[in-house]
């Protein structure tokens, strides 16, 4: 997220002598992305955040493709997945491409061990379920609607405060921002952005853990898992600042755009990355043109897919949707409102719905995972006969 932020403390000038109250040097790194050139933070650790004690045997953590090149209209039920007691375990991939992963979880239980993704950022969607997000930066308390962005390299843990956990994930190999024409040239979010930075929740809470021992850290990388024992607490942090660092986003505090006639879906767009965005479909009222039609108009995808995570309320473009569902609309062949859903609509005042759609701009592989959660003949749902 492109604005500064900084907890503990921290010396007034960067790269030079800071002491710890034992005489000790604070131990600098410099966390970023994208070389030299992106966002980063210089964090402040006890120790030096190097100290391996032992590496464990990686493993593949690739997901199964079953089908690579489809063009098939999908669905899924989403809370067919079966919880896992295990976090990590509990995350299956459903759709990929070079660029993305996108996934579902139902974890049962907190993670005792630390994680990090040395590949993607991810981007967390709470469906059902609440907790607390642990990280060096500090904490982030999460419920019902919540985003969580964690930037690529972060370590954390999740402390899940129920059992009940349903959450959508997408992992991008590139960072993931706010749209660019949100903001302005300084970054600051304009008066037109459906959100601005005061709903953009930052850690807090630093605690500075100075303890040693033997810590387990689960790193992915290239879809291998390199299971690592550190020495220190990763979470040794005394003070830090910058511009990267995780954050949450409520999808009750995107405040929705609307007119005359059926808004096309960009004014829904609440997050981009280079080959993908991500948008927000929220309770709002309906166009208010005497004519107009606020069921969307058919149209094709050409250049991406489009896939839905229905959420909640009554998704007025669709028949048979419930919560937790999914579709896929893959680019190349024309999709639009179920049968009926046009002229229901017409009329109506508002929509309760809650949903977030992610349309990748390249074709996504489906895996072994999808498919057991396949809705069978999904694409004969626009017959009307």
């Amino acid at each position: 997220m492109p604005f500064y932020h900084s907890l503990g403390v921290i010396p007034d000038k960067r790269h030079t002598v800071s002491r710890q109250l034992n005489g000790k040097l604070f131990q600098e790194e410099l966390v970023g992305t994208q070389g030299f050139a992106g966002l980063s933070s210089l964090v402040y650790h006890l120790h030096p955040p190097t100290q391996v004690r032992q590496k464990g045997k990686p493993y593949s953590v690739k997901p199964t493709i079953a089908i690579d090149n489809g063009l098939n209209a999908m669905s899924f039920n989403g809370f067919d997945l079966k919880p896992e007691q295990d976090y990590l375990r509990s995350r299956k991939t459903l759709f990929v491409n070079q660029a993305m992963q996108i996934g579902l979880a139902s974890p049962m239980q907190s993670t005792e061990y630390f994680y990090k993704n040395a590949d993607a950022d991810e981007l967390i969607f709470v469906h059902k379920g609440s907790g607390i997000l642990h990280t060096m930066y500090g904490s982030i308390s999460f419920t019902y609607g919540d985003y969580l962005v964690i930037p690529r390299g972060t370590v954390y843990q999740i402390e899940f405060s129920v059992k009940d956990n349903r959450l959508l994930f997408v992992e991008s190999v590139d960072p993931i921002f706010t749209p660019r024409r949100y903001r302005n040239d300084f970054g600051q979010l304009l008066e037109h952005s459906p959100f601005c930075e005061r709903d953009i929740k930052r850690p807090e809470n630093l605690k500075t853990y100075d303890e040693t021992g033997e810590f387990d850290i689960f790193i992915k990388k290239k879809g291998m898992m390199f299971p690592y024992v550190y020495a220190t607490h990763p979470f040794d942090v005394a003070g830090w600042d910058g511009y990267h660092y995780p954050y949450k986003f409520s999808i009750f505090n995107f405040e929705p755009i609307t007119g005359r006639i059926h808004m096309p879906p960009p004014v829904h767009q609440t997050f981009e990355s280079k080959n993908f965005v991500i948008c927000s479909f929220v309770p709002r009222l309906y166009d208010y043109h005497p004519l107009a039609i606020p069921a969307p108009y058919h149209h094709s995808n050409i250049d991406s897919d489009e896939i839905l995570y229905y959420v909640d309320g009554d998704f007025m473009s669709r028949n048979n949707i419930h919560a937790g569902q999914l579709t896929l609309h893959p680019g190349g062949i024309p999709h639009g409102p179920h049968p009926g859903a046009i002229e229901r609509s017409i009329g109506q005042k508002e929509t309760k719905e809650l949903a977030v759609m992610i349309d990748p701009f390249n074709p996504v592989m489906i895996t072994e995972e999808a498919l057991k959660i396949e809705v069978g003949d999904y694409y004969k749902s626009w017959l009307t006969e």
